[in-house]
């Protein structure tokens, strides 16, 4: 298991210095940070989702996460314990470069990539509650988290058939004829790419598939999942053809680019976009529990959790159960509430539980 056991935060959005020891005597476990609106609570786990490839839950630009009135850099710390040993990783940026992400462990500088070697990180905001109601392209990049977690090279494959599609579509749309040998060049990237993501992606979803079709019906139903879209065959060949429909469009309308992660609820026969809104967010608490036991399947250390606010618009029964699922787990998981009776399942007794509350842009024990 991997956990982060000590956290520090400079200049980092609404926090000028806070450091938070996660540390349990029982070994690293669930972490609870309660506090009021606006205290803080999701820049501390946006702060941890930096801590992966990726700009991070929020998705901003990195020059958003410096402190308003901060001297325009920031920067973001752990100490991580493993079965493996200890390290510490840290990323950031400086004044002088407000997009350039810098890197490091164990004091050497790195690159963002090897950050996938020591953390895998899944999250869910209030913002995803609607997931399955919002466009195709939120889904891709859901999907996109879960399967970086498997295949660590899988974020850097989608940067570059981005780039190359983007590069293509300048092209097209340039005024002026398109070089033609460019364009060829630029389709096989985009195919030879594509291919790689949708291998990629076809199988955490036909993996994370027969890990929930094992699972029980219960508190968070089950979801049945499918991709759609992810045909790759003979792409090249396709985007040559397709040149003069994708000018007027303006994009390119065939590729991996254009998948879906489909979510029916099993038991109601229903697409997850019908469900209520607390049906949707159990969905997508049995996939995301689902991947991090995948993950610990196969690579023997399971994602830390980034649960903001993810009490809400669940019921009792589901809170209890969810907590006991975590626990039983194994996993780190960094949960945020505004009220503490959100957690009291978990209050009588987990010694692997550590309580904190966050006021005044100070981390107290509960």
């Amino acid at each position: 298991m991997t956990a982060i056991n000590r956290l520090n935060l400079t200049d980092f959005r609404s926090h000028a210095a806070l450091s938070i020891d996660a540390s349990i005597n029982a070994g690293p476990g669930l972490v609870v940070i309660t506090g009021d609106n606006g205290a803080g609570k999701t820049n501390i786990l946006d702060a941890i989702s930096l801590l992966a490839p990726g700009r991070g839950l929020r998705g901003a630009p990195l020059s958003d996460a410096a402190r308003q009135d901060g001297p325009g850099g920031w920067s973001v710390a752990a100490h991580l314990i493993s079965t493996e040993g200890e390290v510490q990783i840290g990323t950031g940026t400086a004044a002088a470069a407000p997009e350039r992400r810098l890197v490091r462990v164990n004091g050497a500088a790195a690159t963002v990539t090897a950050l996938s070697d020591w953390l895998a990180l899944v999250w869910l905001t209030p913002a995803m509650d609607r997931l399955f109601s919002e466009s195709s392209g939120s889904r891709r990049r859901f999907l996109d988290r879960l399967v970086l977690a498997l295949h660590p090279g899988h974020g850097q494959r989608v940067n570059r058939y981005e780039a190359a599609m983007r590069e293509r579509t300048r092209l097209l749309t340039a005024d002026g004829p398109a070089d033609p040998v460019w364009l060829a060049g630029l389709e096989a990237d985009m195919a030879e790419h594509g291919a790689a993501i949708a291998d990629a992606r076809a199988d955490v979803v036909a993996a994370l598939a027969a890990e929930l079709g094992g699972a029980p019906d219960g508190p968070f139903a089950r979801p049945l999942i499918a991709l759609t879209g992810n045909d790759t065959d003979d792409l090249a060949a396709r985007l040559a053809r397709g040149r003069a429909r994708d000018t007027a469009a303006a994009r390119a309308l065939e590729g991996p680019h254009r998948a879906d992660l489909v979510v029916t609820h099993a038991a109601k026969a229903m697409p997850a976009a019908s469900c209520s809104t607390g049906e949707q967010k159990a969905l997508l608490i049995a996939i995301v529990l689902a991947h991090a036991a995948l993950v610990a399947q196969r690579s023997g250390r399971p994602p830390i959790l980034l649960l903001d606010e993810i009490a809400a618009h669940l019921d009792a029964g589901r809170r209890a159960a969810l907590y006991e699922r975590l626990t039983a787990m194994g996993v780190q998981a960094w949960m945020t509430g505004t009220d503490p009776a959100l957690f009291a399942d978990l209050a009588g007794g987990s010694p692997s539980t550590c309580w904190l509350t966050l006021a005044a842009g100070r981390v107290m024990p509960a």
